[in-house]
């Protein structure tokens, strides 16, 4: 919306009363391989299986969790092409309660690699970040400073 562009008036003044109000956020991402994917998310960061989906007896996606925060990895089908980039343009930011230093440190004793190693930010949370095999970027985070 540009600086000129106005809000009807009933518009603005119900956006100020009734302002949208989450709970949750989940994620549902398109990956090559549902199996690498699946093992990246389960073995190297430590998300629970929820359910995993079947279609015509093949696994086509896994419902992950962990805490509050739920993940859903689909198999890509190839309609779009199988070599499409993924993951550009945005992070997922998980907040927790854990120790982060001790998560990057398992998840880098699991095989994984971490894009930024922990460290603190100056809004007061410690965080690190890593990529998921297809490229989507996951940031870790304290609620607040260690």
């Amino acid at each position: 919306m540009s600086a000129n562009s106005r809000v009807p008036e009933s518009a603005s003044t119900r956006a100020e009363t009734e302002s949208f109000q989450a709970r949750s956020l989940s994620a549902s991402l398109t990956v090559k391989d549902l199996e690498r994917s699946l093992a990246w998310y389960h073995e190297v960061v430590g998300f629970t299986v929820d359910r995993k989906h079947e279609r015509d007896g093949r696994l086509r996606a896994v419902s992950l969790r962990a805490g509050d925060v739920r993940i859903l990895i689909n198999q890509d089908d190839g309609a779009k092409g199988l070599d499409r980039v993924k993951g550009e343009g945005f992070s997922l930011q998980i907040t927790t309660d854990q120790n982060v230093d001790e998560i990057a440190k398992r998840i880098k004793e699991l095989g994984g690699k971490l894009e930024m190693e922990p460290a603190d930010m100056s809004w007061g949370a410690r965080i690190f970040r890593l990529k998921d095999p297809d490229g989507f970027k996951l940031t870790i985070s304290s609620g607040h400073a260690a």
